[in-house]
């Protein structure tokens, strides 16, 4: 997949808006009890995705075991209680989706229309064995459409891991499709966070060039409100002083 320089948005009409969403494997036990590999050198990054725990249709599984060889690179592997089982990829970058349910679903439909900002960002291990995680940026949506997991056809079923999940009747999972050309994952994570406060927070410049986030004190955890941008257009000054490279592929 050919690889894309992002490019500073901007709309003339409506305010711009945007949200923070954490994702990933993380050490919770939801998040698979492992974080995946930076360079914390290069900036490259392995994007693991979190374990899926619903029942999804037959033969969209997304098992662990393909990132072997990605995994590979970095000198690392999958620990073996994550080994055997399946992905929930969501983020899928490849089909340039985030789907999510309940409250955050609620969320999705208030704040974002199209054209809006979905930052996405993960805590990563650096490779070079330093004692804290890497926080980092590693990749942006700029909104194409929203949608409901249960209208997705049949056919497109693969599209998400929201779609691709047996659903409940009356589900309200929501699917938000990224603008091709303008949305991927990051070929370089853009590393944001530090400890401090006895937390993960957004590192205090990130936070001043920002124009600050809706949760206190840059706070970075994974918690049933999205963090949403102040000042979504600073976020995106800073974004393009990295040069970005997006990609339509999840590594």
């Amino acid at each position: 997949m050919a690889a894309i320089r992002a490019r500073c948005w901007s709309r003339e009409v409506d305010p711009l808006k945007g949200v923070l969403v954490r994702v990933a494997a993380d050490l919770s036990e939801g998040g698979g009890s492992w974080n995946g590999p930076v360079d914390g050198v290069s900036r490259e990054f392995a994007y693991v995705a979190i374990p899926e725990n619903s029942v999804v249709h037959t033969g969209l599984e997304k098992p662990y075991a393909a990132l072997r060889v990605t995994l590979e690179r970095f000198g690392v592997s999958l620990p073996g209680h994550i080994r055997q089982r399946n992905m929930h990829l969501d983020p899928d970058f490849g089909h340039l989706t985030y789907g999510d349910a309940g409250e955050k679903a609620k969320q999705l439909k208030a704040h974002l229309g199209p054209g809006d900002l979905v930052v996405f960002y993960a805590g990563l291990k650096d490779v070079h064995r330093t004692p804290r995680l890497t926080y980092a940026v590693i990749g942006l949506f700029v909104v194409e459409e929203l949608l409901l997991a249960a209208d997705v056809s049949q056919s497109d079923r693969d599209i998400n891991a929201h779609s691709r999940r047996v659903l409940d009747p009356g589900s309200n999972d929501v699917i938000v499709r990224g603008r091709p050309g303008e949305s991927g994952r990051l070929t370089r994570c853009i590393p944001m966070g530090e400890y401090r406060d006895r937390a993960y927070r957004v590192q205090q410049e990130v936070l001043d060039e920002w124009g600050g986030l809706s949760v206190k004190d840059g706070y970075l955890q994974r918690s049933a409100r999205l963090p949403l941008l102040l000042q979504p257009q600073k976020f995106l000054r800073w974004f393009k002083r990295y040069e970005p490279t997006l990609i339509q592929a999840n590594n």
